[in-house]
């Protein structure tokens, strides 16, 4: 039942071409941060053991937390916020988010993507807010903050404060730099195949994007890339596309515009191109994401952006 009520809350925000984010400090009085609220699994507070698995000072792994018998990483945000890949090994150990008094623990956000659920410390979580994508600032680089490369966007609070919208995703290939190396590995592995059918694929993330183009391109397939559904399905809709030359579509769930949620109904809901095989590429990989985006019909639903999970729905498909 929670998982439906969660699909019903999810399809109702992108039927609105809403979102929300959680928003959260990472000191007393500090800025405003947040992050999709469906990333997020729960904010607990935490006075449990951390256990230590690496004291050096650069390190941005606090340690490991034990939650319910799930024993997962537990990450300092403000230690990230001061991490730069340029300086790998600046101490960091000055840099850690004060214990709140109030809450008399660690204010702790469990989050979930990309099939890894991680721990996440914070000062303290605020409100909920609900914004339309034409609220949010979006940027891969915000001019004229510090953190550049560790925001995604921008909006405004109930009472005009700047929120800054984190990259979640970017702080997990920093803390687990492995993840993107495993990549790499990965995409030495894949080969060529044979197909004159064409890939649409759709994201907002400049990087995801490129990522995927190196895959693609490796794989020796032909294929056309959206910033955002809307692009993919007036590409997809409009009079000189040959539908018959597409072969399969590749998209994000959250994305500006029209959602990859809105993408999977449209497309099939429509007796032209329901046969179009849909495969979701998300790093929100939680049940009810997976859930929903199935029961509208997608064909497969990968973790974002893996060479080898691309590689097999690839060859599946074409």
């Amino acid at each position: 039942m929670e998982n439906l009520a969660k699909i019903d809350q999810i399809t109702s925000l992108h039927k609105n071409n809403e979102l929300q984010l959680l928003c959260f400090r990472l000191d007393k009085d500090g800025d405003l941060y947040a992050t999709n609220v469906f990333k997020i699994r729960e904010v607990i507070k935490y006075d449990g053991e951390i256990t230590k698995i690496n004291y050096d000072r650069s390190s941005l792994l606090e340690g490991l937390i034990t939650i319910r018998d799930l024993t997962i990483p537990l990450i300092d945000m403000k230690k990230w916020f001061y991490y730069d890949t340029r300086n790998k090994d600046k101490d960091l150990s000055s840099h850690i988010i004060k214990n709140n008094n109030l809450y008399n623990g660690d204010i702790v956000m469990i989050c979930d993507f990309s099939r890894w659920t991680i721990g996440v410390r914070i000062y303290e979580a605020d409100r909920i807010l609900n914004k339309k994508w034409t609220e949010i600032e979006q940027s891969s680089g915000i001019v004229g903050s510090s953190n550049n490369n560790k925001l995604v966007g921008r909006t405004r609070y109930f009472d005009e404060q700047l929120v800054q919208i984190v990259d979640i995703e970017k702080m997990l290939v920093d803390v687990f730099p492995w993840i993107d190396e495993e990549k790499e590995e990965e995409l030495k592995k894949i080969k060529k195949i044979s197909s004159r059918k064409i890939i649409l694929m759709a994201d907002d993330s400049p990087v995801v994007l490129k990522t995927m183009q190196l895959i693609l391109d490796k794989l020796g397939v032909e294929h056309n890339d959206f910033i955002n559904g809307k692009k993919l399905l007036d590409y997809l809709f409009s009079s000189e596309v040959d539908i018959s030359n597409i072969g399969m579509i590749i998209t994000d769930l959250e994305m500006p515009e029209t959602s990859g949620f809105e993408v999977i109904k449209q497309v099939k809901a429509n007796p032209k191109t329901s046969h179009i095989p849909i495969v979701v590429n998300s790093s929100m990989s939680g049940s009810s994401n997976e859930e929903m985006a199935m029961s509208l019909n997608a064909n497969e639903f990968i973790s974002k952006s893996n060479p080898l999970e691309v590689e097999a729905c690839v060859n599946k498909y074409l």
